[in-house]
């Protein structure tokens, strides 16, 4: 497993050894002793146990995000994309960091295998580059509607540079409603 950091602090894109031959390939997605090694070996902090897992299936144009949750449920999320392409971001929200509303963005395909780790205190989202983009979600903390949160994605202050497509990119009503970053209900410092 080879962890990649980011200009984010805690933000780190990963790429995973595949084992190919004429048959196909396999790799080993997620092994939590080594997940939590390469962490550590950065400096970062070992995260709370996975407790969720959750796929979703979009068309070329639809983003879904910006997403984070409050506490007591603020997650972490390790994704990655298992059929198809998306352009993947993370957002610092975190009142008083140094990187606060910086983003960073990778595009994550079933073909480059890449993941990124989103922990906590970082709004995430992506954007489906083909149609039936199958993205995965592994988060540290289950779902819950009332600590869900949105930021908006074209938010100028934030400037995120999405892909292009042809037309908007297609939004769920919560997300076409979603605050603005200096309006949005963050979490406490």
């Amino acid at each position: 497993m080879k962890m990649l950091p980011t200009e984010l602090p805690g933000v780190v894109f990963i790429e995973t050894p595949v084992f190919a031959d004429d048959r196909g390939w396999f790799m080993e997605s997620f092994n939590e002793a080594r997940w939590h090694d390469s962490l550590q070996a950065l400096g970062l902090p070992r995260p709370r146990p996975v407790v969720q897992d959750n796929p979703s299936c979009s068309q070329a144009g639809v983003l879904r995000g910006l997403h984070y949750q409050q506490q007591p449920h603020a997650q972490g999320k390790l994704v990655r994309v298992v059929k198809g392409a998306a352009f993947d971001v993370a957002v610092d929200i975190r009142r008083g960091s140094p990187s606060f509303g910086r983003w960073v963005g990778m595009e994550l395909s079933a073909a480059n295998r890449r993941q990124m780790w989103v922990p906590e205190g970082f709004a995430h989202g992506f954007m489906a580059l083909e149609d039936d983009t199958h993205f995965l979600y592994k988060t540290t903390d289950l779902y819950a509607k009332d600590c869900e949160r949105s930021i908006r994605f074209d938010d100028p202050a934030l400037g995120i540079r999405w892909p292009q497509t042809a037309g908007a990119p297609r939004l769920a009503a919560k997300d076409a409603a979603a605050p603005l970053l200096a309006a949005a209900d963050l979490p406490p410092p």
